[in-house]
């Protein structure tokens, strides 16, 4: 027996992921940032990540713009790079979003020192 064309299009759309309807920002990895907040020198960066992580999850960045929108601080580098201070500019995050499919993969977490010795449009 053939579907109805409303069957149809509900199995239709069945097929498409969910996050396919959520508007807000995906993130990989948490498991890097929590590597990182797992080291005993960088235990105090936990709750500074988990807001971070927290706060971009409910964000919509379709472009670069709405990053600076929401936080000023951000540095907006080329080919979709941004880095962001975290714990009051006491440790970097380096990420890549992908702002079409709302996308952001860290790339790196560290220290200033650490950040200096890092080249973050490559990284």
């Amino acid at each position: 027996m053939p579907l109805a064309w409303h069957d149809h299009i509900s199995f239709c759309l069945a097929l498409v992921p969910i996050w396919d309807y959520i508007i807000s920002m995906r993130i990989i990895a948490l498991s890097t940032l929590k590597n990182f907040w797992e080291t005993p020198a960088y235990v105090d960066a936990q709750e500074p990540l988990l807001a971070w992580h927290r706060f971009v999850l409910s964000a919509d960045w379709a472009s670069p713009a709405d990053i600076k929108a929401d936080l000023r601080n951000a540095s907006i580098l080329r080919d979709g790079r941004v880095i962001f201070n975290i714990a009051g500019n006491k440790y970097r995050l380096v990420v890549w979003i992908n702002y079409p499919y709302r996308v952001v993969y860290v790339r790196f977490v560290g220290t200033h020192a650490q950040y200096d010795a890092i080249d973050p449009q490559t990284i």
